[in-house]
């Protein structure tokens, strides 16, 4: 259910232009009350050449990688792929090979790993007759087998010290050296490398040359596993099972309800490979068309299997909620609570402290839930409150605000409506001001602000970093807002003369996006240019030609920076991005103060619709209050349509491809779901 259901999300909207299974409007699925799943059926895109492996990318973070794989391809650029074993990176390298400008030549591979010790060099680079006992006659290395085409070096990690040295200069001179010969042969082979060891612990443990890291590190392409692929899980069971099925004449083989579901929350530790055996091995013993669970042959280490309890639990609820909620139960919030609270109190035998321990929560939060079960005495007559300005009975009195001064929360606070409505309600305001969306995210995953409104890009840095937040509402896309910007009168006039010069930004901004989609639009990429990463304090003079070659700006400080003549615009969002604006809740806050999430949106649509309409009226009202001048204001909420909005699929899709694009380039940790994070709230 939880894969199905991710997959229809995204995969409506995906660049699908692999092998690729889409579903049928109508299926369903259910953990109860079907015996058996058939799997939809799929047509195939694109099919791959002959000979060539069929790469699947069905799942938001994979088709990340399959655009920078499709972008690379074209290239003779040395390539580094990083996955742990079993990820695909033969897949993958097979895949950029096809699509170069050398598919007609060979294609090779060795693992570094496997070679002898004594003879590696020889395999590599090739012998000449007597250099060695046994070698009755001159051979040619993997170099120059592969001349013309795509050597890949797997696992190049495992490399001796003595053959990396070699192999760096192999590759700055394009040229090698049989061993027994002093005649340099030259070369003409793209290399892929690839590895599952981190190779900079390797350079820190000395067992890896950092000068060959950066000879090989031109282009990096990261593969995620598969535990952080499960929305593609369901489209490569289809895919394992058709290939097993015709191959093994069992064509109509299909998998049963229960045993996708032990498929989903397995922790596949072993990757795609292992999931290709196990289809496998059940297409060949299941002994009727149906894959029950018990045909799967899933042997799990016991460290694996304690590794993935978290994510089998959340699993195994979300498909449970899932059904819950299409069933409509009614109260379903407060009988899960009640039902959670209860049973921790109970296997602690009412013993408090232990008791919120077992929930990961404090004691004070606990007694809540228990004297609101009636479980225990309330505390009457306290007004106790804790850090994060809530009462003991759950309620807030005091509203902590991250806001920008340029940004529509500071609008908002210069307003001054929202203290007046929130003062009914008993609440007053504690506002913190914060130069941009990186530092507000990452003063609300440290619990000291409430609420903030940022740009699309820092809540996915937030989200994959484990931070407690939600979206609850955004702004309508302003992508001329933002802009890339280079000294007026500076020889840099295309992207292209990007290429090694400085540009400074803020990390985790709307505006790294819209550099990463600006530089990708023309053939490059991030490891093209000196980036610099600086928060820009104030809207003039951020640019100095004597300290960077550019800045990558938004409004109003865009604005600014134009209207001083200093600056002239590179290349705006304008068909790269949307430049969405979201408004953010800690979850917890959003959960237990859902009317004053409400009142906070519905003075930020207020005060939205109010400069658009009038943005003259606007800027004049509040120029004085912010700081900036009249006529920048008025560019600047020309360039916008305000007015908070609730999210829709599209927004969520979108958000989405933002954070698998980050993912593939490994610029945050982990892969992330963005729609677990959309508040369930009204707005």
């Amino acid at each position: 259910m939880y894969v199905y259901i991710y997959y229809r999300l995204y995969a409506k909207r995906a660049q699908l232009k692999v092998m690729i299974v889409l579903p049928r409007k109508d299926m369903a699925f259910s953990a109860a009350g079907h015996d058996s799943i058939n799997l939809p059926e799929g047509r195939v895109l694109n099919t791959p050449a002959a000979g060539e492996t069929p790469a699947i990318f069905a799942d938001p973070a994979s088709q990340a990688v399959q655009e920078m794989l499709n972008r690379l391809a074209p290239t003779d650029a040395t390539l580094l792929i990083i996955g742990e074993t079993g990820t695909g990176k033969e897949m993958a390298a097979r895949y950029v090979h096809a699509r170069s400008r050398r598919r007609s030549g060979p294609f090779l591979a060795v693992n570094c790993g496997a070679l002898s010790e004594t003879l590696a060099e020889a395999e590599l680079f090739g012998h000449e007759k007597g250099a060695f006992t046994g070698a009755i006659r001159s051979q040619r290395g993997w170099f120059e087998a592969a001349s013309g085409g795509t050597l890949l070096l797997d696992e190049v990690g495992d490399l001796p010290l003595h053959l990396q040295v070699k192999l760096l200069r192999v590759l700055q001179e394009r040229e090698v050296t049989r061993v027994g010969s002093r005649v340099a042969t030259p070369i003409n082979v793209r290399v892929i490398a690839a590895t599952n060891v981190d190779l900079h612990t390797a350079i820190a443990e000395k067992r890896f040359r950092e000068d060959l890291y950066f000879r090989l590190n031109v282009a990096t392409v990261m593969l995620p596993p598969l535990r952080e692929r499960k929305a593609g899980l369901q489209t490569l069971v289809q895919h394992f099972l058709k290939l097993y099925g015709d191959r093994l004449g069992r064509p109509n083989i299909r998998m049963s309800a229960d045993a996708l579901i032990r498929l989903v929350r397995h922790p596949w530790p072993g990757n795609i490979r292992e999931l290709e055996n196990v289809i496998h091995n059940a297409v060949l013993l299941a002994p009727d068309e149906v894959i029950e669970a018990p045909h799967l042959q899933l042997a799990v280490a016991k460290q694996a299997e304690r590794a993935a309890d978290n994510e089998s639990l959340d699993t195994t609820l979300q498909i449970l909620f899932e059904k819950a909620i299409q069933d409509k139960e009614p109260g379903l919030l407060e009988r899960v609570t009640k039902t959670l609270v209860q049973s921790a109190y109970g296997l602690a035998e009412q013993n408090q402290l232990r008791a919120a321990e077992y929930l990961g929560t404090s004691r004070n939060t606990l007694r809540t839930q228990l004297a609101h079960l009636g479980l225990i005495a309330s505390r009457r007559g306290t007004t106790n409150t804790d850090s994060a300005g809530t009462k003991r009975n759950g309620r807030v009195h005091e509203l902590r605000i991250g806001y920008q001064k340029f940004g529509m929360l500071g609008i908002l606070k210069a307003h001054g409506g929202l203290e007046s409505r929130l003062a009914q309600q008993g609440v007053s305001i504690r506002w913190y001001g914060l130069p941009a969306g990186p530092q507000l995210l990452e003063a609300l995953q440290a619990g000291q602000i409430d609420f903030a409104s940022t740009g699309e890009v820092p809540p996915v840095f937030a989200q994959s970093a484990g931070a407690p937040m939600v979206y609850v509402a955004y702004e309508p896309a302003a992508p001329q807002s933002e802009a890339v910007v280079v000294p007026y009168g500076s020889k840099i006039t295309s992207i292209a003369d990007l290429r090694g010069k400085r540009l400074k930004l803020n990390k985790g901004s709307n505006v790294h996006y819209l550099l990463v989609r600006g530089l990708e639009a023309h053939g490059m990429s991030l490891q093209d240019i000196d980036v610099v990463y600086e928060v820009p304090q104030e809207p003039r003079g951020v640019l100095d030609a004597n300290d960077a070659d550019g800045w990558a700006l938004w409004d109003p400080l865009l604005t600014v920076a134009q209207r001083s003549k200093e600056v002239q615009v590179l290349f705006d969002g304008t068909g790269l991005v949307s430049n969405h604006q979201f408004h953010i809740a800690r979850r917890a806050f959003s959960e237990t103060n859902p009317q004053i999430i409400q009142i906070l949106i519905e003075e930020l649509r207020h005060i939205g619709q109010h400069v658009t309409s009038k943005p003259i009226e606007a800027a004049r009202s509040l120029s004085s209050k912010i700081g900036i001048d009249v006529p920048t204001l008025e560019i600047t909420f020309n360039r916008l349509t305000h007015g908070a909005r609730p999210l829709d699929q599209n927004v969520v899709w979108e958000q989405q491809k933002i954070a698998d694009r980050f993912y593939a380039l490994g610029l945050i940790p982990k892969a992330i779901a963005v729609r677990d994070t959309v508040w369930a709230g009204p707005v």
